[in-house]
């Protein structure tokens, strides 16, 4: 059991590069991007073209949430998951191993902070990699070997140099806004009765816009689900890489779902929301084997993964 006060850890073993693009995230974030931008700019446009006389409210809430959100989404998530960042005094030892891996990887340090939370797991976000946060959990912290811990970093820092948590966190941002918009088209009574609406355009209004919506929604869902997917095996791999390790990221990943399927269901339904930034998905072992549609591909493809990485490695 390693704790952030124990053991010594290893350096990173020579030969290490700093992380590859990857051309199949990089095309899958993009991809993801345009659709769902398409989406939203479509759906904002048919509020503004239904409910022409609210059109100046509509473009001030979309616009400043979701500049708010980007701006202030290393913050919020922080604060939403109970994190606090940790000097180097407080924490040496992951400080430490933060350090050797930025220097490997050739990229700024991003903030590292710490969530009091029995729960083994970790996450990254920010905007990009000069405002990025790291963060562990102190389960993950208790739980976890020096060089398991340090497979796990990697892996998050690779979600920042690759930046997949900004474009994760727009593309999961803007399917929620789109339920946010109609709701307030709904209860602002723009839908209800201005002198040039009728009770049959009301009615239709009252019909189309929820719809749109849940059309958006849904298919923002879907699309960022599939990003989230691929984006954990591209952190996996590049983690490996990065370490030499694949082995010590497989036992840690092995370690921390099984401890995580141990954690009382209360307090995993409350994780779940930020599933799609967790190290692992907060699930039970029965939520895990049922969810087709997970932020996280399965426990055996992630282990298959790094087992062929491993053998190419070892040529």
């Amino acid at each position: 059991m390693s704790s952030s006060g124990q053991h010594t850890l290893p350096q990173p073993p020579a030969g290490g590069t700093p992380f590859a693009p990857d051309r199949g995230l990089t095309g899958r974030m993009v991809a993801t991007m345009f659709v769902i931008g398409l989406l939203y700019v479509g759906f904002t446009g048919l509020l503004i073209a239904l409910l022409r006389g609210a059109w100046p409210l509509i473009v001030l809430i979309s616009g400043g949430l979701f500049v708010a959100q980007f701006w202030f989404s290393d913050r919020i998530t922080e604060r939403a998951m109970g994190a606090h960042r940790v000097s180097p005094e407080e924490f040496p030892q992951l400080h430490g191993t933060v350090d050797r891996l930025c220097a490997l990887a050739d990229m700024p340090k991003p903030r590292v902070a710490v969530a009091d939370n029995d729960m083994p797991n970790a996450f990254a976000t920010g905007r990009n990699p000069q405002n990025a946060v790291v963060c562990v959990t102190t389960g993950l912290l208790r739980r976890l070997e020096p060089e398991e811990l340090e497979g796990v970093l990697a892996h998050e820092l690779s979600h920042v140099a690759h930046r997949d948590v900004a474009v994760m966190t727009i593309a999961g941002f803007l399917g929620v806004l789109a339920g946010a918009m109609t709701r307030i088209a709904v209860y602002g009574g723009f839908m209800g009765g201005g002198r040039n609406n009728n009770d049959q355009s009301a009615a239709v209004l009252a019909l189309v816009v929820p719809l749109v919506s849940m059309v958006v929604y849904a298919i923002s869902f879907l699309l960022t689900r599939l990003l989230s997917r691929y984006r954990e095996l591209a952190a996996d791999r590049a983690a490996a890489q990065l370490t030499g390790r694949p082995s010590a990221l497989a036992a840690a990943l092995t370690k921390v779902t099984g401890q995580i399927a141990a954690i009382p269901t209360k307090d995993l339904r409350q994780a779940q929301p930020y599933n799609a930034f967790y190290f692992a998905p907060a699930l039970s072992a029965r939520e895990a084997a049922s969810q087709l549609l997970s932020t996280h591909p399965s426990l055996e493809q992630r282990l298959a993964q790094l087992a062929r990485i491993s053998e190419q490695l070892g040529r």
